[in-house]
């Protein structure tokens, strides 16, 4: 990671601390709203521990704000594009799409080629999500459950669920992913008939 996006995350402490002081909310409720531990959260706002996506994506759902306004990622791209892509542990990408806060979030992932190297490690937070493949091999560790996903498949699951996304191959896969509150599910509506 270079200096510029680290910089990004470690900046992310005092921007923690401040939204919870102006929400006045305390360490405990902030814990109760995210799964989160009390001594999580305070070494997160004092900077003494780095974030993970799996620790800033509630924080920024239970503070109102998005994930990119959260790590105040730089501008990159068309300018006139305003979508800031986040690079995360691994060489993951991660690029917001939706910029109002609450709801259901959606995102873009880049995952790198898997190494053989690479190992699960499955995680788990509040919420519901959806994944789509869009390109490669994505392999979606959920639960005691191993599988690979191929472009044009989705999988949709509760995130209580133990859970890993990695690329299957040696080629990088990219994925939409949407985000919702626990206990959101998505309001499927099909066409029974043709029209003509």
């Amino acid at each position: 990671m270079n200096d510029e996006k680290g910089g990004g995350l470690d900046a992310v402490g005092p921007r923690l601390r401040n939204l919870r002081h102006e929400r006045e909310t305390t360490l405990v409720e902030l814990s109760a709203a995210t799964g989160i531990s009390v001594s999580t959260l305070s070494r997160l706002e004092s900077g003494s521990r780095r974030p993970t996506l799996e620790q800033l994506l509630p924080l920024a759902r239970a503070h109102g704000v998005t994930l990119d306004e959260l790590v105040d990622a730089p501008a990159t791209g068309d300018p006139r594009i305003h979508l800031r892509p986040i690079s995360c542990r691994g060489g993951m990408t991660v690029l917001p799409l939706t910029r109002r806060p609450g709801g259901i979030q959606a995102y873009k992932f880049i995952i790198p080629g898997g190494r053989p190297s690479d190992q699960p490690a499955p995680k788990t937070h509040e919420g519901y999500e959806w994944a789509y493949v869009l390109n490669g091999q994505l392999r979606l560790v959920l639960g005691e459950h191993d599988l690979v996903l191929s472009p044009g498949e989705a999988a949709e699951f509760d995130t209580r669920t133990p859970h890993w996304f990695g690329a299957a191959t040696n080629q990088p896969v990219e994925y939409l992913c949407l985000i919702g509150r626990q206990g959101e599910r998505a309001h499927i509506r099909a066409r029974t008939t043709s029209r003509k």
